[in-house]
Order: structure tokens, then sequence, then C-alpha cells
């Protein structure tokens, strides 16, 4: 399963890179609201909730669907400004229809109302499978799109007023801090991709970032996530791409129908792992799901055996061990090395060890 941005065509100059100060607010109110999602930023998020006043805590509490699982995509600019307030304001110049169909994508779950022909606004059933699909998410996302619908000005104006609160109660101290890393890696991935080119770039960007040109001429950009969808930087005149200091392991994709297509990735952090690709984490699972296999695991977690060893300590034949050591090996579970004429073969701890966590990754993606 993956994502996919169809460039066939795209000249450089239209591929983007930039820090977004709205980008990284979303990023920073996710962080706040699913902190699970973040172990590494847990430090940073319990002291930012105990410094929040009640009333803000309150009202963010209320809004927090906007940035909770799904995004409103007008949280993630495709043409970034400079300050927040700029920001703030290119959303101000969205039309009511766009605001409400990016606002209602968060209450509304998978079903993508700005992929619809009919407005909410506008269109009685479209307004009505609204409604329904806010309400089997719980009555404040209910209430919420109730409110959008009814009032969308004054909905605008009150997140607006939330996000313009959250600048002075935390954002701003936190942006000056990480606007160095982020402006100097968006800087050094323009440079990749005018210097080395685009798949240098994308591999740089994230391994879970390809790019896809096995038909010419048509060239596509692949990310590994689990779903399936596909949207075009053509059509909307390019595409963006911005750092955030927030965002592990989420790779944030705008996608729907109407908006610039963004991509919002991690910037690199020392000490910590590369991501792991889908397949792979599939591939490992099910080399491990064998009962004979999981049993020579646990075998070679202990030290490292030859397949004679194995074979005589599972009451195995050599060459069925053979078969499923090649399998584990295939997966990237296994070390070996030799001793005269014996090769030994042992668990990989390592990449063992964090299965678990490419595997939420890979979820989180």
């Amino acid at each position: 399963m993956s994502l996919t941005i169809d460039i066939t065509g795209l000249p450089p100059e239209r591929l983007l890179f930039t820090p977004s100060p709205l980008a990284e607010l979303n990023a920073m109110l996710h962080v706040l609201a699913e902190p699970a999602h973040h172990p590494t930023l847990h430090g940073w998020a319990t002291a930012t909730t105990a410094s929040i006043r009640p009333e803000l805590a309150e009202r963010l509490l209320e809004a927090d669907f906007l940035w909770r699982s799904s995004r409103a995509d007008f949280l993630v600019p495709g043409l970034p400004g400079a300050t927040l307030a700029e920001e703030l304001d290119a959303v101000d110049r969205l039309d009511d229809e766009q605001y409400v169909a990016g606002a209602l994508i968060t209450t509304c779950g998978s079903s993508r109302l700005s992929h619809r022909l009919a407005s909410p606004l506008t269109d009685p059933v479209a307004q009505e499978r609204a409604r329904d699909l806010a309400l089997a998410r719980g009555p404040r996302q209910a209430a919420f799109a109730d409110r959008l619908l009814s009032d969308p000005p004054a909905v605008r104006a009150l997140i607006r007023r939330l996000l313009e609160e959250c600048q002075q109660a935390f954002f701003a101290e936190a942006w000056r801090q990480v606007l160095p890393s982020l402006a100097a890696d968006a800087r050094h991935k323009a440079d990749l991709l005018a210097r080395h080119g685009l798949a240098e770039t994308l591999s740089a960007i994230s391994p879970a970032v390809t790019l896809d040109e096995s038909a010419p001429p048509r060239r596509r950009i692949v990310i590994d996530k689990l779903q399936d969808n596909a949207t075009s930087a053509v059509e909307h005149g390019g595409l963006t791409f911005i750092p955030t200091a927030f965002g592990r392991p989420h790779l944030l994709v705008v996608h729907a129908r109407g908006w610039r297509p963004v991509l919002q990735y991690p910037v690199a952090e020392p000490g910590l792992a590369e991501p792991v690709s889908l397949a792979l984490v599939q591939q490992r699972l099910e080399a491990l799901a064998h009962p004979v296999r999981l049993r020579l695991a646990r075998t070679m977690a202990r030290g490292a055996h030859t397949t004679g060893e194995l074979a005589d300590a599972w009451q195995l034949t050599a060459p069925e061990v053979s078969r499923h050591l090649a399998v584990l090996r295939k997966a990237g579970l296994l070390t070996t090395r030799r001793r005269g004429r014996y090769v030994l073969y042992q668990l990989d701890l390592g990449h063992s060890a964090r299965l678990g966590a490419d595997l939420l990754e890979a979820v989180l993606r």
C-alpha cells in the first residue's frame, strides 16, 4: 500500500523545500493531543501541557479533532509564509467551501469530503452525510460540524484566535528554537536536488519515500503508507516539502483534490533508527510467524549455531533448517560469521528488538 504523487513533466523549480510555522504548530498540537505517538517528545509534551492555562487547554481539547488523527489540510500550507500571521491570513482567504471541506475531513474520518462534487454547505444530502459521520465520531465532533455548517465565519474566527493564543502560550519560543535546524534542512534538501537529483533527495528525506520511474515518461513519488491514494503535483502547480522537528514518526501528506500536494517530513535525529518499510516489517513478521522458525530463532538468540547444531537441537534435517534460515536471513533477522569451514548463524537482536517499534512506526506513518 502506498500514496503516490504524480510529477510527470514537473520541472525541478516547482519542487519547494521550506519550513512552515503553521505546519509546525499543527505538528506540536498533534503531539499534545497524542503524546503516545511521540515518545521522544514526552518531556516537551508534559512540560508544555503543564504550562498551558486551563481555559486554553479546554478550548484546545474542544478543537483537537482538527489535528488529533486526520489533520485539516489548511493547517499544512502548500505555499508557506515567513510568519504564522502571514499563513493564517492565507487561510482566511480560502472560501468557506474549501475551509469547511478541509475541516470536515477531520470530523468525518476517512471520508474525504473535499473529493465530493457536492458541497456540504449547499447540498442537503452532503450536509446530512457530514453530520452523520461526525456524530459517529462523538458528540464533540458532531457539535463542531453543526457549528461549522451553520456559521462558518464564526468558527473560522474562533480557530484563528485559538492558534494565535497558542503562539503566545508556547509556540513562539518553540519555533524560535527549531527554525534554524528546519531552515538548514530545507536548504540542504534543495541543494541535494540541484546537485544530485530527485531520487537521492527523496532518499535523504526518508527511506519510506522513493521515486518511481519504472514506466517512462511517467514519474511518481511513492510514500510507503498504510493507504492507497494518489494525487497530482502537475495539476496543482508543484509540490511542497516541509521539514518538521515535531512530526516523527509521521509522514504527513496533503493529497485532497483542490489542494497543492504537501509532504511534511521529520528531520533526521542523531541516534534514532531509520524508518523501515512496511513490506520489510511484514516480511519479518511472516518469517517469525512459522513455529519452526520461531523455535530456531529462540535457539539462535542465545548464541551462534551451525546448521547441523540447529538440526540436532530440534530433530530436523539439515536441508529443512537451511530453508528456514534462508527465510530468516532474507528478512534481515540473522547475522552470520565463519568458523573454519562452518557458518554460524545468530539472531540479529537489534533488528528483532526493534520489530515492534518498526511496526508501530509503519502503522503511524
